[in-house]
């Protein structure tokens, strides 16, 4: 879960002057007793939750919703149903192959709910956080995933929308608040990720999309970034002779998780 919040590492930067947790292993669930009584009911899309940025992270959540008018982190945007049969057998609700199941199934429900498109998403710090039952709820019978939107405002910490975030990326001014902001350049030990709607100097301004495929390597997702990244410095600056760009490039790790993509940053 924690690499849902995380977004692109390892860095770097020139001036312009001309030159998560291990998964799970497969178990079976054991079958609920006779005796267990009805199962919970599923949360619903929509509810809005006040959750620290560590709730957010873990894998189930005993938080009860909150009025969505009220100071909240997360907004409900997808239920579905898990799928824990397969060849006969009842899979355990933190089975890997249970957990695969949601952790598609979220980041890919995202964007029809923010609005806008891939980059606008990538470029901002809306994130996708899901949850499953807990063993206990789930051998009541409980079989529902929840999909949560959250907005990482900084280190650890997370943004409190003061309306629904859906269809948030079709709407300029809710956009730019939250879109993806530096305190200092992707390779400065200073730099934090943070909103743009709080202070900061560095922006990301391009996303980057690798092949799909094998990661190529560290030096090969690198490389593929210093043209373009230069130019979309470029483009940014005020005076096209003296300007600064950045870059930050997945690792193998993000890479293996869906973060096929780099990122061009600029000075603001």
């Amino acid at each position: 879960m924690l690499s849902a919040l995380v977004a692109v590492a390892a860095v770097g930067c020139s001036g312009g002057d001309n030159d998560e947790e291990q998964p799970a292993p497969e178990t079976t669930a054991p079958t609920p007793p006779p005796t267990a009584g009805p199962p919970p009911a599923p949360p619903e899309e929509g509810a809005c939750y006040d959750l620290t940025f560590r709730q957010a992270l873990a894998p189930t959540s005993g938080r009860k919703p909150t009025p969505c008018s009220d100071a909240h982190t997360s907004e409900t945007y997808a239920v579905g149903t898990l799928d824990t049969v397969v060849d006969g057998h009842l899979l355990a609700v933190d089975s890997r192959r249970v957990q695969k199941q949601v952790a598609e199934a979220c980041p890919a429900a995202l964007p029809r709910f923010l609005g806008g498109d891939q980059a606008a998403l990538r470029l901002s710090m809306f994130r996708p956080v899901w949850f499953t039952p807990s063993l206990a709820q789930s051998d009541l019978g409980a079989d529902w995933y929840r999909c949560d939107v959250v907005i990482v405002a900084g280190d650890e910490e997370l943004a409190e929308p003061d309306a629904s975030l859906e269809g948030a990326l079709d709407k300029e001014a809710v956009r730019e608040r939250y879109a993806m902001c530096g305190t200092a350049a992707p390779d400065d030990e200073d730099f934090e990720r943070v909103i743009c709607g709080v202070e900061h100097t560095w922006r990301a301004i391009r996303v980057i999309p690798y092949a799909a495929g094998k990661y190529p390597g560290e030096a090969a997702v690198r490389d593929q970034l210093g043209s373009p990244c230069e130019d979309a410095g470029l483009d940014a600056a005020d005076d096209p002779l003296d300007y600064q760009w950045g870059y930050e490039y997945p690792t193998k790790e993000q890479w293996d998780m869906g973060q096929t993509w780099g990122l061009c940053w600029a000075p603001e």
